[in-house]
């Protein structure tokens, strides 16, 4: 039985890493492999952020990526909080019943939304205020 509300929460703390996709489709969804990548791209760039400082090019054009995948997941975990137990059991749990437990919606499903709202909105406007702050400067240069 895939659980609504673990999605979710694994969508918003996970997702980047895919950890939402394995729960649902199993280890061998392509998608949860491939959201490492741009995740791992932007924690590389990150990682060339502190060490060799924030002029370097290639840190402020990895970083978005990982931003971008948070946003991204965050919009996820949004999806799955608020679909209905009927279509989350159809799509999940075909062998439960159309109004089973695992689809039901909780306050912790509701609390995870919520943090999907904010956290998403932040990383996406961060991410934009960054990127485009560093494409400014760099044209200026």
């Amino acid at each position: 039985m895939k659980d609504k509300t673990a999605a979710t929460w694994l969508a918003l703390l996970g997702g980047p890493f895919g950890l939402h996709r394995f729960y649902l489709a199993g280890t061998r969804d392509p998608l949860g492999w491939l959201l490492m990548l741009p995740s791992a791209l932007g924690l590389y760039g990150v990682w060339r952020a502190r060490h060799w400082g924030l002029d370097d090019t290639w840190s402020w054009a990895l970083m978005p990526l990982l931003g971008i995948t948070a946003s991204g997941c965050a919009m996820t975990a949004i999806v799955y909080g608020l679909s209905g137990a009927e279509r989350w059991n159809a799509r999940f749990n075909p062998d439960a019943g159309a109004s089973d437990r695992a689809g039901a919606t909780t306050w912790l499903t509701v609390s995870g939304v919520v943090l999907a709202l904010f956290g998403g909105t932040i990383a996406l406007m961060a991410t934009l205020a960054f990127s485009f702050q560093r494409l400014f400067e760099f044209q200026a240069l």
